[in-house]
This record gives structure tokens, sequence and C-alpha cells, in this order.
């Protein structure tokens, strides 16, 4: 018998239902903005002026689906904050949290994610091809051992 290759995260246990309908009802604001502190330390110091430019100004939502966890971003000429709620998403990225560690760790490609279903984006093509882009140009998000995420300076 032929098993199938488990998927990333396939250990990990099943996020408990009941946790993630709560989770799913809290306001967004508060894990935007660690998700913005986060990308402010992490990714915005690998961002070329011209990068920043052109990804600036335009909503992005974030969905964690297996945790019900969404965050609403948007960088401007200060760095990544939260979007304001009304404002209009350009692109919904959306997949359970296996497949977001595993793309920031630049473990697994992100086309074969998307064509596979395990990454779904929603919205404008073009900006969601621009991000993809630019991301796939710095590499991996997350440094290669944990402590470099405390050692790491900006700019």
């Amino acid at each position: 018998m032929i098993q199938a290759t488990p998927r990333p995260g396939a250990f990990l246990p099943a996020f408990p239902r009941l946790l993630r309908g709560v989770i799913r009802r809290l306001p967004v604001a508060p894990p935007s903005f660690a998700l913005a502190l986060a990308l402010n330390r992490l990714l915005l110091p690998r961002l070329t002026s011209s990068m920043r430019a052109e990804l600036s100004g335009r909503a992005v939502e974030l969905e964690v689906s297996d945790v019900g966890l969404r965050c609403l971003m948007v960088l401007g000429p200060n760095g990544f904050r939260v979007a304001p709620a009304a404002a209009p998403v350009a692109l919904r990225i959306s997949a359970a949290a296996a497949i977001f560690w595993s793309l920031l760790q630049g473990r697994d490609d992100p086309d074969t994610m998307f064509f596979d279903r395990s990454l779904v984006m929603e919205g404008d093509t073009e900006f969601g091809l621009l991000l993809k882009n630019t991301l796939d140009a710095i590499g991996p998000i997350l440094p290669a051992s944990p402590r470099e995420l405390f050692t790491r300076r900006s700019g």
C-alpha cells in the first residue's frame, strides 16, 4: 500500500472547533497589531524603497483558516499597521497555520500550495502576483534559527 506524504503540520492535533468559533468572533485589531510589529521587524528592513512604494496603501487580509484567526494589514509610509476596518480589502490570503509557517520558513513553494488549494488567494490578481514575487525575491521571512529572531537588527 502506498501512503501519501503528510501535509505540513499533519502531526498537529486538530484545532478544536469550539475554540475556532470563539477566535473567529474576536476583534481583528489585536492580532493585526501583533502581526504589524512582527512584519516591521522581520520584513520591512528587507524591502527596497521601490518594493515599499508598490505594496503601500492596499489592505491585505490574512486568515489562518484552521484557527479562525484573521489579520488586516496595510503598508504605509511608517511601516506595517492595522488597516482600518472599513478599508477595502485588495487581497485575501487564507491557509492553515502549518502552511503559513512553512511558507515563512521558505520550506515550500507558494505556487504548488496555491495550485493544490492549501493556500487560497482572492482579490486583485495583479497585486497578489506583485506581493508573491516580492516575497520570492527577498527569500524566507523567518531566520534559519529561532535565536536570530531576537538578535537581528532592523535597518
